[in-house]
C-alpha cells in the first residue's frame, strides 16, 4: 500500500488485531496513520516520511498517532524519515503496554513519544538527528534497552498536570497519577554527540513545582550506558537530572560517575568519553551505525530481560555492547 499527498489523515483506523505492513505513507498533513481505541495492532516494515507538509503550528502532528484506550500496539522495523516539522511515532494518552522495537527514526521532533500512558518497551532502535529520540512524558514503566542515539536526546519528563482543572481533564485521567509517573528503565544505550551538538544527552526532568512533593527519581534502573562527545566539550553536561538540590531542583552532570555520587546505584557500569577523536561508527555516511571500535566494554552478563528479548526478537547473549548493534546482531522476530 502506498499513500501520498493527503490533505489531512492518510488512514484513520480503529479495530483489534489490525496489521499495517510494507506500506509507504508520505507527504501527509496532520497525521499519516491515526489509530484509536484498538488492541493488538502491528505496524511493521513501513516507511513514514514527510508528514506535516503544510508546516502547521499550534497543533502537534505526528507521522503515526496511537491514541486513547489502545493496548499492545507494536511498532517494529519501521523507517521514519524527513520529519523536521512533525513527531515520529506518538503513543498519545491512554496507551497500555506499547512495544517499539528495531525501528529507525531520523530527523524528527520527538522520534518515539510516549505520553500519559502506562508501560512500554523501546529496544534496539536507532535515532538520528531528532530533537528528542525517546520522549517519555507523564507516563510510567517505560523500559528502554539497547538503543542508539546520534545527536538525539533521551528524555524522561513529568509535570503536575492532572485531571483536576485541566482543559482536557480526561487526557491525564487515562494515564498514571502524578505520584505514579515512575518505574522507567534505561540500560545499555549508546548516546553520541557529534561536534557542535552541545545539549545534554540524557534529560531527566520534572517541573520545579514538584520538587517538594516528588523526591524520588522517575527511573527505577539506569546503567550500562555509553555517552560520547566529539571535539572540544569544555565540560559540557551530558546529563540533566532532577530532582536534585538547587533552586530549580536540577543538576547538570558531566559524567555518569557524577550521577552515581548523587544517586548511588545508578550508572555504576556506564562510561563517558569526552572530546573523542577518531571513528565511532563503521560508516555514518552510509547510515551504518554499527560500532567501529569498542567504545565501552560489553557488560559481562546479559542485562536484557527475557521479556525484552522476546519482544525484540533477540536471542540470549552472554555480553552486550551498548547501543542497538551489539557485538553479535541478534535475529529479528517473525
Amino acid at each position: 500500500m502506498t499513500i501520498t499527498y493527503c490533505s489531512r489523515v492518510a488512514a484513520y483506523l480503529r479495530g483489534d488485531g489490525l496489521v499495517i505492513r510494507n506500506s509507504l505513507v508520505s507527504d501527509t498533513s496532520t497525521e499519516g496513520i491515526y489509530i484509536i481505541a484498538s488492541s493488538d495492532v502491528l505496524l511493521e516494515r513501513n516507511i513514514f516520511r514527510r508528514n506535516n507538509i503544510e508546516r502547521i503550528t499550534g497543533y502537534y502532528p505526528s507521522a503515526v498517532k496511537i491514541f486513547n484506550q489502545t493496548r499492545r500496539v507494536t511498532c517494529r522495523d519501521n523507517l521514519v524519515l524527513e520529519q523536521p516539522y512533525s513527531n515520529g511515532i506518538w503513543y498519545d494518552v491512554g496507551n497500555v503496554d506499547g512495544v517499539f522495537v528495531n525501528n529507525w527514526v531520523e530527523n524528527a521532533i520527538d522520534g518515539f513519544f510516549f505520553e500519559i500512558s502506562k508501560g512500554a518497551i523501546a529496544a534496539g532502535n536507532v535515532f538520528v538527528n531528532c530533537d528528542k529520540g525517546i520522549r517519555v512524558l507523564n507516563s510510567s514503566n517505560v523500559q528502554a534497552y539497547q538503543n542508539t542515539f546520534v545527536n538525539s536526546v533521551a528524555s524522561f519528563e513529568r509535570t503536575p498536570r492532572s485531571a483536576v482543572g485541566d482543559h482536557f481533564g480526561w487526557h491525564p485521567a487515562t494515564g498514571p497519577a502524578v505520584e505514579a509517573r515512575n518505574g522507567h528503565v534505561f540500560i545499555g544505550n549508546l548516546l553520541v554527540a557529534e561536534e557542535g551538538f552541545r545539549r545534554p544527552l540524557l534529560n531527566v526532568e520534572q517541573t520545579p513545582a514538584l520538587c517538594g512533593t516528588l523526591t524520588d527519581s522517575q527511573l527505577a534502573k539506569l546503567d550500562a550506558n555509553a555517552y560520547v562527545r566529539r571535539g572540544s566539550v569544555a565540560a559540557q553536561p551530558i546529563i540533566n537530572w532532577s530532582p536534585a538540590a538547587g533552586e530549580r531542583c536540577a543538576a547538570a552532570l558531566t559524567s555518569p560517575a557524577a550521577l552515581t555520587a548523587l544517586q548511588p546505584g545508578f550508572e555504576a557500569r556506564s562510561r563517558s568519553l569526552d572530546g573523542y577523536v577518531g571513528a565511532i561508527f563503521k560508516s555514518p555516511e552510509l547510515r551504518n551505525y554499527r560500532l567501529a571500535v569498542p567504545l565501552a566494554p560489553a557488560v559481562a552478563d546479559d542485562p536484557v530481560p527475557a521479556e525484552i528479548r522476546k519482544a525484540a526478537g533477540w536471542a540470549a547473549d552472554g555480553a552486550r555492547a551498548p547501543g542497538a548493534y551489539p557485538a553479535v546482531r541478534l535475529s529479528t522476530a517473525k
